[in-house]
C-alpha cells in the first residue's frame, strides 16, 4: 500500500507504558509514514519504463512474501467461508493499490494519497449521529471540493482512480476486520497478500517481458515493495506495542502531508495554497473522528 500503512492485525488491547515507550513509538510510526511515501514516490519514477501496473505488480510480491513469512497461513484448514473473505480481501488489496499507483501516475503523490484518505475517513463517520462528526464530514466534503475544482489542468480521471481507491481502502479496513474475527493472527491477511501477488504473476510477467527494465528502474520498483510493504508493516507491529490503538489511528492522519512533501522534495510536485489548506482540513477531520469517536467507543465498552 502506498497510502499510508494499514496494519493487517487487530490492534493490541494493551500497550507498554512510558515517555520512552511512547516516544518509540512516535519514531516508529515518524519512520513508517515516511518510509511509505518515499517507497510510493521511488515507484514512481519508475513509471516511465514499468507503468504504475508493473511498479505494483512487484510491490505485491514483496507484500507477499514479507507477508506469508510472517503469517504463515494454514490454507488447507480454511473453510468456505473464510475463503471468501480472504479471497475478497485480495481482489480489494490488488485493486486499491493499481488504482493509487494510477492515480499517482496522474495528478501526484500528494492529491492521490490524500483522496485515496476518504475511505477510512468515511469507514469512521459511517453511521455516526453525533454533531462533531457531522461537522468533520461537511470539512472534508468542502475539502475535497477545493481539490477537485475544475480547472485548464485538472485531471478527472486521475482523480476519479484516487476515488476508487479511497473506497477501496474503506472495504479494505472492514474487510481485514471480518477476516480478523475469522482467522487467527496474520493468516487472513497474509492468504490474501498471497493471491494478490499470483494474481499479478500474469501482469506483472507481460510488463517485464514487453518493457525489459532497466536497473535502475527495477531497484526503485522493488524499493517501493520493501519501504511500502515491509518496513510499515514491520513498524507498525511494533508500533501498536507502544501506543495505544486511539494514537496510533490518529497519527495516522498525517499520511497526506507526508505524501505531499515527499512528493514536492523527490518528484517535484507542487500543489497551490488552497489545495495545502484542504489536505490540512481533511488530515483534521480524520484526526478528530478517529480520536473522538475511539474514545466514545471506548467510554461504552468501560460501561
Amino acid at each position: 500500500m502506498a497510502t499510508t500503512s494499514h496494519p493487517s492485525t487487530q490492534p493490541p488491547r494493551t500497550a507498554a507504558t512510558g515517555p520512552s515507550s511512547r516516544a518509540g513509538g512516535v519514531a516508529l510510526m515518524l519512520g513508517s509514514g515516511l518510509s511509505n511515501q518515499v517507497g510510493a514516490s521511488l515507484g514512481a519514477l519508475a513509471f516511465p519504463v514499468l507503468g504504475p501496473a508493473g511498479v505494483v505488480a512487484v510491490r505485491q510480491w514483496v507484500a507477499a512474501v514479507v507477508l506469508l513469512t510472517a503469517g504463515r497461513p494454514h490454507i488447507r484448514s480454511f473453510t468456505a467461508t473464510q475463503w471468501r473473505l480472504v479471497l475478497a480481501l485480495a481482489a480489494v488489496f490488488a485493486t486499491m493499490n493499481l488504482t493509487l499507483y494510477l492515480a499517482i501516475d496522474r495528478i501526484g503523490l500528494g492529491l492521490a494519497v490524500t483522496l485515496e484518505f476518504l475511505g477510512p475517513l468515511t469507514v469512521a463517520l459511517a453511521g455516526t449521529r453525533r454533531r462533531l462528526d457531522l461537522f468533520c464530514a461537511l470539512a472534508a466534503a468542502a475539502a475535497v471540493v477545493v481539490l477537485t475544482r475544475p480547472r485548464p489542468s485538472t485531471d478527472y480521471v486521475g482523480i476519479a482512480l484516487a476515488l476508487v481507491a479511497a473506497v477501496c481502502w474503506g472495504c479494505y479496513i472492514l474487510l481485514n476486520r471480518a477476516v480478523g474475527h475469522r482467522l487467527p493472527g496474520l493468516q487472513g491477511s497474509a492468504a490474501a497478500a498471497g493471491v494478490s501477488g499470483l494474481l499479478y504473476l500474469p501482469i506483472g510477467i507481460t510488463v517485464l517481458y514487453l518493457h525489459p527494465p532497466t536497473v535502475t528502474a527495477l531497484l526503485c520498483a522493488l524499493a517501493a515493495g520493501v519501504l511500502s510493504s515491509a518496513v510499515p508493516f514491520l513498524s507498525d507491529l511494533l508500533a501498536l506495542r507502544r501506543v495505544p490503538a486511539r494514537f496510533f489511528g490518529v497519527f495516522m492522519s498525517v499520511n497526506p502531508v507526508f505524501a505531499a512533501l515527499v512528493g514536492l522534495l523527490i518528484l517535484h510536485q507542487h500543489l497551490d495554497h488552497l489545495a495545502w489548506l484542504a489536505i490540512a482540513a481533511i488530515v483534521a477531520a480524520n484526526a478528530v473522528a478517529v480520536g473522538t469517536g475511539t474514545r466514545v467507543a471506548q467510554r461504552a465498552t468501560d460501561i
